[in-house]
C-alpha cells in the first residue's frame, strides 16, 4: 500500500468514529460497585416471594442487585408475582409424555418508598423444554434444574429492565447534580 492510501484510510476511520463519540452512549455500570447504577440497585428491597420458584427468583434478584440480605436503607421495593407452569407435551405412542415445557413468568413493580410511586410496572419470563425419560428421578432433577435456570434468567431480565428504567427516568442522577 502507498503512504497516501494508508493516510486516507486512517482519515476515513477517524471520520466514521467521530459520530460515535458524540452519540451519548455511556457504560451502564460505570464506576463498578460504587457507580450510580450499582448504588441504586443495591437500594432495592425484595420482599419474600411465594413458593419455591419465588425463593429462587428472590435469591437470584438479591445476587444481581448486589445484596446479601435487606438493604440498610432501601429506597425502592420490588414487588414480584410469579406464574410457574409445567405443561406436558409430546405424547408418545404408548400414551406416555415424552416432553415437558416449564414456563416462568414474573409480573413486577418497582415502587419508590418515599413517594409510593410505581417507577416500573412490567413483566419478564422465559421457558425451557424438558425431556421426560424412564427414570422418574432424572425427570424430577431436570424439572428442578430448569426452574433454577429460569429463575436466574427472569431475575436477569428484571434487573436489566430496572437498570434501564431508573437511568432513563433520571432517578440515578447523583444528589445535588
Amino acid at each position: 500500500m502507498t503512504r497516501d492510501h494508508t493516510i486516507s484510510q486512517a482519515a476515513l476511520l477517524l471520520a466514521l468514529a467521530a459520530p460515535l463519540a458524540a452519540c451519548g452512549l455511556q457504560p451502564m455500570y460505570a464506576g463498578g460497585g460504587s457507580g450510580p447504577v450499582a448504588r441504586q440497585l443495591a437500594a432495592v428491597e425484595v420482599p419474600p416471594i411465594e413458593g419455591r420458584s419465588g425463593w429462587l427468583v428472590r435469591n437470584a434478584l438479591n445476587d444481581r442487585l448486589g445484596q446479601s440480605g435487606t438493604p440498610a436503607s432501601p429506597r425502592y421495593r420490588l414487588d414480584v408475582l410469579l406464574d410457574d407452569d409445567l405443561q406436558a407435551l409430546g405424547l408418545l405412542t404408548d400414551e406416555t409424555i415424552g416432553r415437558e415445557r416449564r414456563t416462568l413468568r414474573a409480573r413486577y413493580q418497582l415502587v419508590d418508598l418515599a413517594s409510593g410511586t410505581v417507577v416500573v410496572d412490567a413483566s419478564a419470563g422465559s421457558d425451557a423444554g424438558i425431556d421426560v425419560v424412564s427414570s422418574e428421578y432424572a425427570t424430577i432433577a431436570a424439572e428442578q434444574t430448569a426452574l433454577e435456570n429460569l429463575a436466574r434468567e427472569v431475575a436477569g431480565q428484571i434487573v436489566t429492565r430496572l437498570s434501564l428504567a431508573l437511568r432513563e427516568t433520571g432517578a440515578l442522577r447523583e444528589p445535588g447534580r
